[in-house]
């Protein structure tokens, strides 16, 4: 990613401290111990685990997600496809009016990545289905609506705002979103940064700001612990709750593309907004689904008996906020 300005000391954007995030608590060691992770998720807000996921199964979906990246050019072909190393010449051919700033590629380059068969199966695995059955009251709903952030060079990328994914997810405040590298991610590379306990008082209002989602969430000095960040490794895995602040580390690393994986989950007690069965490419899931080898994950939220909430545009409208 293009190095953004320093950090600077607008409290609107929560970037107190961000520089220089204390660690991540781990709580990889909690969970056979559905009480204690709870507790720890309602005092938090976040709960981190390492190696929660097999390293191969993401290995798997980041070649895949790279062999599509590489089929459109944007890599450089004289290193190994693994390392996911970028073709800056390439990558800035893509005009400004073309390219997802919210993700990092293309529009069309955003549904080649969609169309990876293993990116929708990696969700429902085991090991996070388990997890959320722990966390969540009444059956777990896996959102369809898979985001894939594919960070490169370009010059029109900024780094992910602070913000609360409730706005952009709505439906329930309940929802609870995983964030996992597809592939190694210190923070050299722009990895996710917390502030815990941001969650307990709810929604915060707006304001207007660049990068993914173009908002970020208003912050007043007393809601500014210090950030906790990591380095990650392949497997691991950063949930947190709908209404915890959230942004991406400064990527000093511009040469590598940061591939990371957002998926929501939710009881099937809960609404959920409309939109959160679409696809983030915005195109139909028959676009979607073409060259799948399997039909499991295809269409299965239709079997579900989900209450649907339409999209409440005021939540994302910036108002003030007075501390």
């Amino acid at each position: 990613m293009t190095n953004p300005p320093p950090p600077h000391d607008s409290n609107a954007l929560g970037q107190v401290n961000l520089a220089d995030p204390v660690d991540l608590v781990e709580s990889t060691d909690l969970l056979d111990d559905p009480r204690a992770l709870r507790a720890r998720a309602d005092e938090d807000g976040y709960l981190f685990f390492r190696a929660l996921l097999p390293r191969e199964a993401v290995l798997e979906v980041r070649r895949d997600i790279l062999a599509a990246i590489a089929a459109d050019g944007w890599l450089d072909d004289a290193a190994p496809l693994e390392q996911g190393r970028l073709d800056h010449r390439a990558i800035d051919t893509i005009p400004d009016d073309e390219l997802r700033d919210d993700i990092g590629v293309s529009e069309q380059g955003y549904v080649h990545i969609q169309q990876v068969e293993s990116l929708h199966r990696l969700p429902h695995h085991p090991a996070l289905l388990s997890l959320y059955d722990d966390l969540i009251d009444g059956s777990v709903f896996v959102h369809p609506r898979h985001i894939v952030r594919a960070m490169t060079s370009h010059r029109g990328l900024s780094p992910t705002p602070a913000h609360q994914d409730f706005p952009l997810v709505q439906g329930t405040g309940a929802t609870w979103t995983c964030w996992a590298p597809l592939g190694d991610c210190p923070r050299s590379l722009g990895s996710l940064a917390v502030l815990p306990g941001t969650h307990r008082r709810g929604y915060r209002p707006v304001i207007e700001a660049p990068g993914a989602g173009h908002i970020g969430a208003q912050l007043c000095d007393d809601d500014l612990p210090r950030w906790h960040g990591a380095d990650f490794a392949a497997g691991d895995v950063l949930t947190f709750n709908a209404y915890t602040v959230h942004r991406s580390l400064p990527a000093l690393d511009r040469d590598h593309l940061r591939l990371s994986m957002d998926v929501r989950y939710q009881s099937t007690d809960d609404p959920i907004e409309a939109r959160a069965l679409t696809n983030h490419a915005d195109v139909d899931w028959a676009t979607v689904y073409q060259g799948w080898g399997d039909t499991t994950f295809q269409h299965y939220w239709l079997d579900a008996d989900l209450t649907i909430e339409p999209w409440d545009d005021a939540l994302i409208q910036p108002s003030r906020r007075i501390c």
